[in-house]
């Protein structure tokens, strides 16, 4: 069967434009111009990806994505004309997975939704991952989607969740930037290293207890980030000399 995409924009052009390039991707555009039959649409409907612009006349597209995400894991696009970081923050902290600004490529916006549903995809169809990871202050439950620092909970989103254990696979080893957008976005181009440097600036106000003099989420330039257990450096500390 197709895959159902949920598009709510209040500018008709846009819709139509959704529509004709999802309709030719083989894909099947459920409209809406406005929050409440978007999330009307989204109930009946059960769409597999949402794609939301943050403008919608009276209602704000981050308060619906905030909704959309309440009940739904499925993936999220937010369409954005400012781009403006303090946007981009709110958007995926409201639970969006992805952004794009307009005016935007058409080949970029088919190629980010594929990868979104190639993503969901491939965790439905997977076995179900009994992981526990833990580094330095880190723990995280992968088949229960929790995390926690030095035992206190980390409210994380589906995307910093799967970022966070993406680095925990790897601690202590400085993971290329290309690597990280390819295999956590599923694409590697301008866009995707910007939702990567936002969502690296979120995870820091979550894990550090100094965002602004990181220890465990470090970004070596030019090469990519590393996840630094606080654990090593402590023994490191305590070492004689």
């Amino acid at each position: 069967m197709p895959y159902k995409i949920l598009v709510v924009d209040d500018d008709r052009d846009i819709l139509e434009l959704l529509s004709f390039l999802l309709g030719r991707s083989g894909m099947v555009t459920l409209a809406a111009s406005d929050a409440t039959s978007g999330l009307t649409m989204f109930d009946a409907e059960r769409p597999d990806l949402a794609i939301v612009d943050i403008m919608l006349g009276t209602s704000s597209g981050f308060d619906l994505v905030g909704e959309l995400r309440a009940r739904s894991t499925i993936p999220i696009i937010l369409l954005t004309a400012r781009s403006s970081d303090d946007d981009k923050v709110r958007g995926l902290e409201a639970g969006a997975d992805d952004y794009l600004v307009k005016p935007f490529s058409h080949r970029e916006l088919i190629a980010r939704i594929r990868a979104c549903l190639r993503r969901r995809s491939q965790v439905a169809v997977g076995a179900v991952d009994q992981t526990v990871l833990r580094v330095g202050p880190l723990m995280m439950d992968v088949a229960h989607h929790v995390a926690s620092k030095q035992g206190r909970s980390l409210d994380l989103t589906v995307t910093e969740f799967r970022l966070l254990r993406y680095l925990m696979g790897r601690a202590s080893a400085v993971v290329p930037t290309a690597a990280i957008v390819k295999d956590v976005w599923g694409y590697d181009d301008y866009g995707a290293r910007e939702v990567l440097r936002v969502t690296l600036f979120r995870l820091r106000r979550k894990l550090e207890d100094d965002p602004s003099t990181p220890r465990l989420l470090q970004t070596v330039p030019g090469i990519g980030v590393m996840l630094i257990p606080e654990v090593v450096e402590q023994i490191a500390e305590q070492e004689p000399s």
